[in-house]
């Protein structure tokens, strides 16, 4: 196992190095993954589960710095305090020349939240996190009740493993596959006032929304995206139909590069779909979405994405640029970037919680931050939880959205944050 002493700093991992320089209190960078209890959360034994939490994840201690070439990581002896929701969902934890971590556990009722900036950790990371968090919380509750059979998450990652750098440990140098990022149709409206988001989370039936999945022949997730694509098709005037509607897919590399890190390890897809050279139907929407995946989620090509986050790395001018030049090329390539995107959607997945548990856990969601809008899907038993975020006033995608799961007589359940900061 890693020693401590030797997490004293780290690097940023490939992928971690863009979200300093473009980060903004527009756009935060930081996500939201939370669980709903069938009781109330009481504070003393989350926080007692959150102190054994974190002997796991001791790199999680940690501050950002600067320095003159990068933003590193710095080990911390701050420790995580657990507060009831006092702000905006996904509201901003890395603040420029501040020192306080890079993530916080918050509840509000039953809720437990966990929120971190994406420097520290994505999506896989995160959930990880939680889900023992979760466990620790409801063993020290109701430990009493489960006798000897007491439950635990089938994970036997080391610190080492954990700490790991997975972009690093696959890199391959090859020649650089220069990727064209063609302008895409863009959602313009007013935007929110203090720049916070609109939060609406939909329940629904994972079984139902899985029947109409094979009806088409398809996916869960290409299925939601197809839905997705559609709502913003419903959007588009006549002059916008040239421009493709473009969704970016988070894809977790763990599945293709075998890896048990806690950093940053995803790389980013596009499906696209012209409305001005196609049908429209949905049918061929989902054709079209299932030709993109197979492409695209091979080992190669996802490699040759993967390298393209060590450009920073191993380009000798980039690499030598100190870091507030650094700082605007990113910015710059980052606004290029956005114009060739949409939306994103983001699927977790089912998650799995020891058997037992399910008396004391009601369902999982994830919000993240966007400066447009941005989908976050998980199911836990038959809920599917489907997470909007959205820095419009404006909610005509996310009720096209919706409209198209309940068409297919499957019922959606709506909760909104209706403008409050105390949550959904």
């Amino acid at each position: 196992m890693t020693d401590k002493k030797n997490l004293s700093w780290s690097r940023l991992d490939n992928a971690a190095k863009v979200f300093p320089s473009t980060t903004q209190k527009t756009d935060t960078r930081v996500f939201r993954f939370g669980c709903e209890l069938k009781f109330d959360v009481d504070s003393q034994a989350l926080q007692d589960a959150l102190d054994k939490t974190i002997q796991l994840y001791p790199h999680f201690l940690c501050v950002m710095r600067k320095g003159v070439f990068w933003y590193y990581l710095e080990q911390t002896e701050l420790k995580p305090v657990v507060k009831e929701e006092y702000k905006p969902i996904c509201d901003q934890l890395y603040k420029s020349g501040e020192r306080n971590l890079l993530f916080e556990v918050t509840y509000y009722k039953n809720r437990i939240n966990f929120e971190a900036f994406h420097v520290l950790t994505d999506g896989t990371g995160a959930m990880n996190f939680l889900k023992t968090l979760v466990l620790n919380y409801i063993i020290g509750m109701y430990g009493d009740r489960f006798g000897e059979n007491v439950p635990f998450l089938d994970d036997t990652s080391s610190l080492t493993q954990r700490v790991q750098d997975g972009f690093t440990k696959y890199y391959q140098k090859q020649k650089r596959v220069r990727i064209r990022s063609e302008h895409a149709f863009r959602l313009h409206r007013p935007k929110r006032e203090n720049d916070d988001l609109l939060i609406i989370e939909g329940i629904t039936s994972v079984r139902s929304l899985l029947q109409t999945a094979h009806k088409y022949n398809t996916t869960l997730t290409i299925l939601l995206t197809a839905f997705l694509i559609e709502a913003f098709h419903q959007e588009m005037s006549l002059q916008n139909k040239n421009l493709p509607v473009s969704i970016g897919v988070p894809v977790n590399l763990r599945n293709y590069f075998p890896s048990e890190t806690a950093r940053n390890f995803f790389a980013m897809i596009n499906v696209k779909y012209s409305f001005g050279e196609r049908s429209g139907e949905l049918e061929d929407i989902i054709k079209v979405i299932k030709q993109s995946f197979e492409e695209c989620l091979t080992a190669e090509k996802l490699s040759e994405g993967m390298n393209s986050y060590a450009v920073l790395e191993h380009n000798t001018f980039i690499r030598l640029a100190p870091l507030p030049l650094k700082d605007a090329v990113i910015r710059y390539a980052r606004m290029q970037s956005d114009k060739g995107t949409t939306a994103v959607i983001s699927n977790i997945g089912q998650i799995k919680m020891p058997e037992g548990l399910s008396e004391y856990i009601n369902l999982f969601y994830v919000f993240a931050s966007t400066m447009t809008q941005q989908l976050c899907v998980c199911s836990y038993g038959d809920k599917l939880v489907l997470g909007f975020s959205s820095a419009f006033t404006s909610t005509e995608v996310i009720k096209n959205f919706f409209m198209q799961i309940t068409r297919n007589d499957i019922p959606v359940t709506i909760n909104c944050n209706d403008f409050n900061s105390r949550g959904v």
